[in-house]
């Protein structure tokens, strides 16, 4: 048995960043492993800057988050369309544009479970993490600052052999699971969500381990 963190992820919009072209900025179907490490990043402290911190963090955690089914209520995505003034030319440059267009997803009345576990080699504990999602150093919030949370994170942690049987001990115990670990029997769903702390905004490509529910392609 192995101990997991369970955390609800509540709030009227979530956004959690899915692949970008100029001003597209789409959502994914559910929250990325880059998005949950950012918010757990917020809740302790760790700024952007600290790549070594934010390597260890990374290094060290893994992942299942459950899409809740949640009776005649349907997650809805809307895409906002925004000008912006000003807006960088370059993430890291002083340079501006003048005005740019922009087309941002959101997800609308979305609820997510999501389970945590630490490897033996982590420098980080679940004690250093429940700690930081009850009390954060950050503002937490659900993939962008407009997207705040419309519950506190953290929901209780429990024992389980696998993350699955960890997220069905929790209310509404029903939806699709994406979760890092798994076996050859379940659906698989590549995504590009793993930060590489050293080289600004790219990502790795990996595999989710997709169960229960209905699964929605990315």
């Amino acid at each position: 048995m192995r101990e997991f963190l369970i955390l609800k992820l509540h709030g009227p919009m979530q956004a959690w960043g899915g692949h970008t072209f100029e001003g597209i900025r789409p959502s994914a179907n559910f929250p990325t492993r880059s998005g949950l490490l950012g918010l757990l990043g917020a809740c302790l402290g760790i700024r952007r800057h600290e790549s070594t911190r934010l390597q260890q963090l990374a290094d060290g955690i893994r992942i299942a988050v459950r899409q809740d089914d949640i009776e005649n209520r349907p997650i809805v995505k809307v895409t906002d369309y925004h000008t912006v003034k000003d807006a960088r030319a370059q993430y890291a440059g002083l340079k501006s544009h003048e005005t740019i267009q922009t087309w941002r997803e959101y997800l609308y009345d979305a609820q997510f479970t999501a389970a945590f576990w630490m490897l033996p080699t982590a420098s980080f504990t679940l004690n250093d993490i429940e700690a930081a999602v009850r009390k954060p150093s950050f503002t937490p919030y659900l993939g962008r600052r407009s997207c705040p949370l419309s519950r506190p994170l953290f929901e209780q942690r429990v024992e389980a052999a696998t993350p699955q049987a960890a997220l069905s001990m929790i209310a509404p115990h029903a939806g699709t699971i994406y979760s890092e670990e798994g076996d050859e029997s379940m659906r698989k769903s590549n995504m590009r969500d793993v930060p590489l702390y050293y080289q600004s905004r790219l990502f790795a490509e990996r595999d989710w381990y997709v169960s229960g529910g209905s699964y929605v392609s990315e």
